[in-house]
Order: C-alpha cells, then sequence, then structure tokens
C-alpha cells in the first residue's frame, strides 16, 4: 500500500500553523455569520428573521434553546423524510440513527454534505495532531479500524438514507480512501455484533492496522475477543504497527488503567475525542489531562448555558466571548446541518483561559440527585476509577442508580459494577468504602448527605460477573456500535431490570 504520510504531513503543517494563530472568539462570531446567511431563506430561518439579524446578541434573541423534541415537532417530523429547506437548505440526504444513552428512543439527527465535510475536517485534524506528537510516524503506511455498528443504511425516500453515523461515513467515503479503511464492506454490513466481532478479530489480524477506534468499553471486549482467538498476550501481538487509539463516547478514566496494561509494548499513543450525531465537537491536541480543543472552524458555533439554570425561562447564554473557567455548562450547538441553538446533552467545563480546551463532566439529563446530591458522571468515574485502583483492579463497565428508602433503611445508591476478570474474588467492602470516599471529596452536597449517615446511607456495589453489561445490552437490542451502557439510571424500571437482570450474575 502507498504510503501517505509525506503528503498528510504537509498538510498537517500547515493546518497546526492556522490552528496556532486562530482568534477563537472571531472564528466563532463569523461561523455564526456564516450559517446565518446560508440558511436565510429556510423556513427556520424565515420564521427567525435571519436577513434581519447582526451579531450574536441579536440571534441570541430571536432563537431560543430547543431540545430534539422542539425540533422534530416543530420542523422535522411535518416533512419527514424529505427535509427540504427546513432548517437547512437543500435536500437533507442522511439521517443519523441514535439513542439516549438512558431512554432508548430514536432519534434521527439531520447529516448534511456540510456536515460530512466539517466530520472529515475533524478527522484530519486528529491526524495532524498525531503526527505532531510522532513526527516519524507512518500512519498512513496501513489501514484505519472503526470499529463501529453495521455501515448498512435504510432508504427512508427517493435519495435519502438512515442509519449508524460510521455507515454514513462509509457511504461518502471517496474511492481513494476505501482501501485505507478497515473492515472492509461485507464485514461492515454484518448487523449481529457478537458475530461481527468474531469476524473483525480473525480477519483483522491479517491486516495492517495503524489506527484503531471506538468506544472505550466495546473495544476492550473486541480486544478480548481478539486475544482469545489469535492466542495474543495483548494488542501490541495484534497489531505491532499500530500507532493511535481513539477512544470516545464515554470517559475514559474507569478504563485508562486497562488500556495501559493491554499497550504496555506498544508504541501507540491513546487519544480522546468528543464525535456527536450532532457535529464533531472536540479533539484532544496535547497531552492527558489537558482537555479537548473545540473544533472552532468545522461550522458549529457553540454556546454555554450553566448547567443550574438550564430549565430556567431565559437562562444566561455564554459563547466563547464571555465564558470562564471551573463552571460546568450545558453544550449547545447551532450547526451546518439545520440545528440551531440545539442543547445536545452534554456538560463540560473549560480548562484554559485561552478559551479551546474543554473537558467533558458528563450528560444534563445524567445527574444522580434522588436526595439533593448532585452527583455528575465525571464525579462517578472518579470514584469508580480511585476504587478500582486500590484494589489493584480496573472497571470494565458500570451503572449507578438511586434505592430509595425502604422502611429504617435510609436512601441509598446501588452501583453495579463489572469489573476486569483476574481470577481474584473483589473485596465489597473496601470498594464501597473508597467509592464513597472519592464522592465526598469530590462532591460538598453528597458529603453533607453522607454527614454521620444523616440523610444518605453508604453505597451498595454489586460486582458481577464479565460480560454481564454486554448481555444485558443485547436484551435490549443495543448491543455495540454507538450504543453505550448508561451510567446513571433515572429510570425506576430500568434499574430494576438490570439489578434483577445482575443479581443473577452477581460475584461474590
Amino acid at each position: 500500500m502507498f504510503d501517505a504520510t509525506p503528503l498528510l504531513r504537509l498538510y498537517a503543517r500547515y493546518r497546526l500553523n492556522r490552528l496556532a494563530t486562530l482568534d477563537p472568539v472571531e472564528v466563532q462570531r463569523d461561523t455564526l455569520r456564516r450559517l446565518i446567511r446560508r440558511a436565510r431563506d429556510t423556513r427556520f430561518g424565515v420564521d427567525h428573521r435571519f436577513r434581519d439579524l447582526r451579531d450574536v446578541a441579536d440571534y441570541q434573541r430571536r432563537v431560543p434553546l430547543r431540545t430534539y423534541e422542539d425540533f422534530w415537532r416543530d420542523y422535522w417530523k411535518p416533512v419527514f423524510p424529505n427535509l427540504r429547506d427546513a432548517s437547512w437548505p437543500g435536500l437533507v440526504p442522511y439521517f443519523a440513527v441514535t439513542s439516549g444513552t438512558t431512554t432508548g428512543r430514536s432519534k434521527y439527527i439531520p447529516v448534511t454534505s456540510a456536515m460530512l465535510r466539517s466530520n472529515a475536517k475533524a478527522g484530519a485534524d486528529l491526524y495532524a495532531f498525531h503526527l505532531r506528537a510522532r513526527p516519524a510516524s507512518r500512519i498512513m503506511g496501513g489501514r484505519s479500524f472503526m470499529l463501529g455498528g453495521s455501515t448498512s443504511l435504510v432508504r427512508e425516500a427517493a435519495g435519502v438514507r438512515s442509519g449508524d453515523l460510521s455507515g454514513i461515513t462509509v457511504a461518502e467515503m471517496p474511492w481513494f480512501a476505501r482501501p485505507r479503511y478497515f473492515p472492509p464492506e461485507e464485514i461492515a454490513l454484518i448487523e449481529d455484533w457478537e458475530e461481527k466481532i468474531a469476524v473483525l478479530s480473525e480477519r483483522s489480524v491479517a491486516a495492517d492496522i495503524r489506527m484503531i477506534g471506538g468506544v472505550p468499553s466495546w473495544l476492550l471486549l473486541y480486544f478480548e475477543q481478539a486475544m482469545a482467538s489469535s492466542g495474543a498476550v495483548d494488542v501490541h501481538a495484534l497489531y505491532p504497527n499500530l500507532e493511535l487509539l481513539v477512544h470516545g463516547g464515554v470517559s475514559f478514566a474507569p478504563y485508562r488503567e486497562r488500556f495501559e496494561r493491554l499497550l504496555v509494548r506498544s508504541r501507540a499513543e491513546m487519544r480522546e475525542v468528543y464525535p456527536a450525531s450532532e457535529g464533531f465537537v472536540a479533539i484532544a491536541d496535547g497531552e492527558a489531562g489537558r482537555g479537548l480543543r473545540l473544533s472552532l472552524d468545522h461550522g458549529l458555533f457553540f454556546e454555554f448555558v450553566p448547567v443550574e439554570e438550564l430549565d430556567r425561562q431565559a437562562p444566561t447564554r455564554h459563547w466563547l466571548a464571555t465564558v470562564e473557567t471551573g463552571i460546568n455548562y450545558a453544550v449547545v450547538v447551532t450547526t451546518c446541518a439545520g440545528l440551531w441553538s440545539y442543547v445536545i446533552g452534554d456538560t463540560v467545563t473549560f480548562v484554559d483561559g485561552g478559551k479551546r480546551h474543554i473537558v467533558i463532566t458528563g450528560r444534563t439529563a445524567q445527574m444522580l440527585s434522588a436526595f439533593g446530591e448532585h452527583i455528575i458522571v465525571s464525579e462517578l468515574d472518579a470514584a469508580m476509577a480511585a476504587a478500582a485502583h486500590a484494589m489493584g483492579r480496573s472497571v470494565s463497565d458500570y451503572a449507578v442508580g438511586a434505592l430509595h428508602p425502604a422502611g429504617s433503611a435510609r436512601g441509598r445508591h446501588l452501583a453495579i459494577v463489572e469489573l476486569a476478570s483476574d481470577g481474584v474474588s473483589p473485596d465489597v467492602a473496601e470498594f464501597a468504602k473508597v467509592m464513597d470516599l472519592t464522592l465526598k471529596d469530590e462532591n460538598d452536597d453528597y458529603r453533607s448527605y453522607r454527614a454521620d449517615g444523616f440523610g444518605l446511607d453508604a453505597p451498595e456495589v454489586l460486582f458481577v460477573a464479565p460480560g454481564t453489561f454486554a448481555a444485558w445490552m443485547k436484551g435490549r437490542h443495543r448491543l455495540g456500535g454507538q450504543n453505550k451502557v448508561p451510567r446513571i439510571i433515572l429510570d425506576a424500571a430500568m434499574l430494576a431490570d438490570l439489578r434483577a437482570f445482575a443479581v443473577a450474575r452477581a460475584v461474590k
């Protein structure tokens, strides 16, 4: 295979110079102006008088925050699947089918040609950052392996298809890039996740894989299957030329130690990304701990709303000119796919004064506050990582829900935890103790409620056998691809279902 890395290196040099001189505020202001100008004659643009808008303040006064349900009801459902000039000019050719992490309800997110170009630009940035970190890289001398869902698409209407975002990406991939992509079409089309994993683990070891990417939990399941099938002891034995492992979709904190062990002999670096069906939001551009760099010039305009104000009638709407570090914001996007001040569902904080870098803190709908404790996912991730580390173990998956008072028992949290198997029975009491102490350190409200057991008992921990979460997700028809195990379960029926499933697979 022709090694295109020298050509990529030329682009990376140009792109990195461009990013170094980029003014975040001015670029975002210009991005919004361009989006408004492009969509001014759509139904949405006419309804909100886009032709009269002059600046960000005008836009924020005229365009309210909206959720998916708002857009679906008012602009998309009446004409679905033929979204022509509804909230973006022309016919929307694709819909990314996705589901909420807690509800499982399918959503159809518009994907336009402009959004596909935006995503491709983000992918190029990912490689540029990798080349900066690894100047001697030969990453384009082999194949890139994306562990995603089925690439089969559903025909919704003439010229309109829907499916997994990875399938849309493959459908639009230029002919010259296809030989560098893995898996080949006949494997990528397999819809049964377990069958697909088995075939991938057999076929990929014969390919020259230089990059692999996916959701951490599914990557771990895949690596375990591939190593079991091939007899390999680690990732290096599977893919000796691997340079880059890309992960995203969920927090990496509970998985980091396990991946580091799997990659101990590999020269591959791990790099986090923040891709969403609504747009490619951010990419890690430096060392671990620096956060993710926002994709500021890719056709996305960002707003940030303090989480505690999100349900107010008139919440404060910040953009890059007004954000501050250390505040937990809900992410709001306006995009080149016709989303306007759309509440994406994620929460972040800024970690630098230059207003370029964020860390993901959780989901707007995933705050655990059954008792007033206001725990967010990043705090649970920290607690799980600390508790597992104290035992010399690592977490494969977990979910937490609230158990309400019953009889003489106070309310408490139930943590259902799947650890990486090492043949040693876990210490439930020690894990629960460290988890509890870490949450007290991370969250003042939790510490107050836990003081002397005044309002909240210590968490209950239930360890389950390896493969439990995958089996539960399979039973819910949510196995593999972009589906993620919900970290916080707010729905009582879902928690009861998982608890019953977990009890039958509990590890003593």
